[in-house]
């Protein structure tokens, strides 16, 4: 096959692809599954604590016990971005990302989101870790 050949059959495979154009995304893309609801209700808590920004330095303080390096943090939009390696032989590694948001009166709602290797982690066991460290955190900032 001489090179133009393979050209020209490249253009044409490109162009009948192009031709094609976008296919309709799903309706449901957007719509929360059973088991997201499920894994939401155990990714959130909500603590006695009106003051949102000690919230966010008591999470702060959380994933640092836990050996996390704090890539971000945004106090405005009480958002936290951390990592750490994990696993055997500090093969993986999790990302995590906590929102801290105030719901009005004297409690803060804090979620926080887990990824090991670039998924999800779906164990109630890991958020409930967290969460105890978290408690122990706001403690001692009191």
């Amino acid at each position: 096959m001489t090179r133009r050949t393979l050209v020209i059959l490249i253009a044409l495979f490109l162009s009948v692809h192009a031709c094609a154009g976008p296919q309709k995304p799903p309706e449901d893309l957007l719509s929360p599954s059973e088991s997201q609801m499920k894994t939401r209700s155990f990714q959130t808590r909500t603590f006695d604590e009106k003051d949102s920004d000690t919230a966010l330095r008591a999470v702060v303080a959380a994933l640092q016990d836990l050996g996390f390096i704090i890539e971000r943090a945004n106090a405005p939009m009480g958002l936290v971005t951390a990592g750490k390696f994990a696993g055997s032989g500090y093969a993986g590694f999790v990302e995590v990302t906590v929102i801290v948001r105030s719901t009005g009166g004297n409690q803060t709602e804090v979620r926080i989101n887990a990824l090991f290797n670039t998924k999800p982690i779906e164990d109630p066991k890991v958020y409930q870790n967290f969460f105890a460290t978290l408690e122990r955190s706001l403690f001692v900032t009191h």
